[in-house]
């Protein structure tokens, strides 16, 4: 019989601390790494043509109105063949990137794992009627690869598991970064990053308001969390337009959900996503539900440690790299970010003191390095961009996206982006504007910043490369993003003169 080690439990229980006290606050809206933005209106004339000349003065036509007295922007244009400076607002100085910085992460990714890398999921025998699975960070894990799994130990013969083993030891390290606000850690953008990952290590409920005076009924989309949680429902059903916003904690010592709000009776029922506590536990969870399916009995789940040269009785893959990138830019999938991170880390050498996002961290400026961006012009702490500690120049993102666009890697790198207008977190902005269909680009969005990087096909022009990053606002996003799509726009309007 395996145990877990003191490690393994003072992680948990660490983890368990770290992430259970901070209260959410819940909209109507399943919170994610970054949703579309709500569509924003443009205006009815499009812009006239104008000159390279005449871009400086347009630009700053908007970065100079008033409310953006207090704002730092930092902004490079420059053209994708020659590298010529178009525009250059203090690109070679640090600004806080957001999710931005994913665009580092995934560019190291592709030159260094390939387009077609996969990520692997087994499950091993390890001894009679003991199964291990040996999971490798896969990101896309879902219950449909685990019935997968379970529908081939069924044609194995398996009918019978005394211990099913959770191998969750491939990735070293913390599972969530220390440098990660509070707050983020109890959103569904924030799940803790392991070696087991599957439904991207969140788990949902339902609110339904009943009538007025009576608490929301709450409901569970996940039945296996059902029993892991004690619930405090201080929550209230009122009449329309009378709603205070829901808002959920975690005990500190014990595993409480404290629901407070209301709801007015009319509401729509509220689906609230959250992240798990401990991810190898929940992963086990799942699996069990998958196997019962195929009337394969399950005596006793456990989170163990590896075991070599353990014969592999079952095995799903994730899709190929090119397609995890789609998800991980076009939708600022945090997760999928810091998974590829730690891919990249558990391919190197690592001493004692270093975690495998560390590794993949070192690995992702390495990469840069050799792609020719100045190592001098980022200081990155995380893949995907939750760390405020991150200070990215308006420079490195330019310069990778010009590296990146002369790889034969090139149409997949830029594949995974976000279309103005069209796909991804850019799907309800550029709407009606020359922009929409012509910019490819990464979004980045968290309180007091706004960022956008990547490039434009501008009809009277030659092809340009972009970064704009707006730090230290008290402006709302929706005002920060609407005068950043008015200067992507005027990109567009370029002609020779």
């Amino acid at each position: 019989m395996e145990l877990q080690t003191t490690e393994i439990f003072s992680k948990k229980l660490g983890v368990l601390l770290f992430l259970m006290t901070t209260p959410i606050a819940i909209t109507s809206r399943i919170v994610s790494a970054q949703v579309p933005a709500s569509p924003i209106p443009t205006p009815a004339v499009a812009p006239p043509k104008i000159c390279p000349a005449a871009l400086g003065g347009a630009i700053a036509s908007i970065t100079n109105r008033p409310q953006f007295s207090r704002v730092r922007w930092g902004i490079l244009v420059q053209t994708l063949s020659s590298s010529q400076t178009l525009y250059n607002q203090d690109a070679q100085k640090y600004f806080i990137p957001a999710s931005n910085i994913k665009l580092l992460t995934t560019a190291a990714t592709l030159q260094q794992l390939g387009v077609n890398f996969r990520i692997r999921t087994s499950v091993n025998r390890s001894g009679k009627d003991r199964l291990r699975v040996v999971g490798r960070g896969d990101p896309s894990l879902t219950d449909t690869q685990l019935r997968d799994l379970a529908k081939q130990l069924r044609q194995k013969g398996i009918r019978q598991i005394n211990q099913l083993i959770a191998d969750d030891s491939y990735f070293q390290g913390d599972i969530v970064n220390p440098s990660w606000q509070w707050e983020d850690l109890q959103s569904d953008y924030g799940a803790p990053i392991n070696s087991l990952i599957v439904n991207q290590n969140v788990f949902r409920i339902r609110l339904r308001p009943q009538t007025v005076g009576k608490p929301l009924q709450l409901s569970w989309i996940d039945t296996t969390e059902t029993k892991q949680w004690q619930i405090l429902n201080q929550t209230q059903t009122v009449k329309e337009n009378t709603a205070i916003p829901i808002d959920i904690s975690r005990d500190l010592k014990i595993p409480l959900l404290r629901i407070k709000g209301q709801l007015g009776i009319d509401s729509q029922p509220l689906l609230v996503t959250l992240p798990v506590v401990d991810p190898g536990e929940y992963f086990l969870r799942r699996f069990r539900n998958a196997l019962l399916a195929e009337k394969i009995k399950v005596s006793q789940i456990l989170v163990g440690t590896a075991s070599k040269n353990e014969p592999e009785l079952a095995s799903v893959e994730s899709p190929p790299l090119s397609e995890l990138l789609i998800e991980t830019n076009q939708n600022s999938n945090n997760l999928y970010t810091e998974a590829l991170q730690r891919a990249l880390g558990v391919r190197q050498p690592r001493n004692p003191n270093q975690t495998t996002a560390d590794v993949g961290l070192q690995v992702i400026k390495t990469t840069l390095t050799q792609l020719g961006v100045n190592p001098t012009t980022y200081i990155i702490t995380d893949g995907s961009g939750l760390s405020r500690r991150n200070l990215v120049t308006p420079e490195a993102f330019v310069q990778t996206l010009q590296a990146m666009a002369k790889l034969p890697t090139a149409s997949v790198f830029r594949a995974s982006l976000p279309v103005a207008a069209r796909s991804g977190t850019l799907k309800n902005r550029f709407i009606n504007t020359p922009a929409a269909g012509n910019v490819q680009a990464k979004t980045g969005t968290m309180s007091g910043v706004t960022a956008l990087s990547g490039y434009v096909n501008a009809p009277s022009y030659e092809p340009l490369v972009f970064s704009i990053i707006v730090n230290q606002s008290e402006q709302s996003a929706r005002n920060l993003r609407q005068a950043v799509d008015e200067i992507v726009v005027l990109l567009t309007q370029l002609q020779r003169c």
